[in-house]
């Protein structure tokens, strides 16, 4: 993922990430007869740039601009009509609708994607599984040390993303929480928040003591995956297109794309471009998991 992140630094300046007026992404011997605006998830961030990237190439009169900042940041800029697509790597809240539809328009959602968060030690920590109930408990800080869970006599570190992300949300609700609507546990206090996947990595990597949690299409080999199940008396399974697309790995989620009502003209084609075969095997080859498994 590290080349993934200079990847995207260069093409941030060829897509014009930073949302400039759409006249200063347009080559002045091909005037762009479209100009989309998509923003949101960091999850989502890096696909979301090749697809754009592959998509100008087959279109170059279509200029596509993609920022992150987090899923909350993306629906918020929906709300307030300044972006055409917003990137989620959470389901949007009903009172997120609720706002919405108070601006008289209902958020229309498209499944783009399947990702899996992977749970992540340093490869010298000898800890290979836990049960979601473990790992609840230690991110609440009912567990403190390693030892607890079959590991060595070392303080656990815990690491998290910031709250305005969507695997943020997503890790508290289904992890944390257990899937329990009426569970109101929260991180423990001493959690550290970090403001990317690309910096959870790196904290593990370099900290024996650290756990953290990560979208499947951004681990890297440096540092270690546990194997999460259910419960005890349930299969532990490492995360992988196949276990996901079997339904196995517990921690499993769709990744977003809504839109400011039913989508029209060109940013329905591209939505339909990015549901087709050729943009999903760009989502198998990132890492993620299509929502079509492209023909071989």
């Amino acid at each position: 993922m590290r080349s993934a992140a200079i990847t995207l630094i260069a093409t941030v300046v060829l897509l014009g990430a930073c949302a400039p007026a759409p006249s200063t992404v347009q080559s002045p011997n091909s005037p762009a007869s479209a100009y989309i605006q998509n923003k949101g998830s960091d999850t989502i961030v890096n696909l979301a740039l090749l697809w754009a990237e592959e998509y100008q190439r087959l279109k170059p009169e279509i200029r596509i601009s993609v920022t992150g900042g987090g899923s909350g940041t993306g629906i918020t800029a929906l709300m307030t009509n300044t972006v055409d697509i917003a990137n989620a790597s959470r389901a949007i809240k009903p009172e997120e609708i609720k706002e919405a539809q108070t601006k008289n328009f209902t958020p229309v959602e498209f499944v783009v994607a399947r990702d899996a968060i992977g749970v992540i030690v340093h490869p010298s920590n000898p800890v290979n599984q836990l049960t979601l109930e473990q790992i609840s408990n230690i991110y609440q800080g009912k567990i403190d040390n390693w030892s607890e869970v079959g590991g060595e006599n070392r303080p656990i570190v815990r690491l998290s993303r910031e709250s305005n992300s969507g695997t943020h949300v997503y890790f508290l609700e289904t992890v944390i929480r257990l899937g329990d609507s009426k569970n109101k546990s929260f991180f423990s206090d001493t959690t550290l928040l970090l403001p990317s996947s690309e910096g959870i990595i790196s904290e593990v990597r370099d900290n024996p003591n650290a756990i953290g949690y990560d979208g499947l299409g951004y681990i890297t080999q440096e540092v270690k995956l546990i194997a999460v199940a259910e419960d005890s008396n349930s299969e532990y399974v490492l995360p992988s297109v196949q276990s996901v697309n079997e339904n196995r790995y517990p921690v499993s989620r769709d990744l977003y794309m809504y839109t400011h009502g039913d989508p029209t003209g060109a940013i329905k084609d591209y939505l339909d471009w990015i549901h087709a075969a050729e943009a999903q095997k760009i989502v198998f080859d990132s890492g993620f998991v299509p929502i079509k498994v492209p023909e071989s």
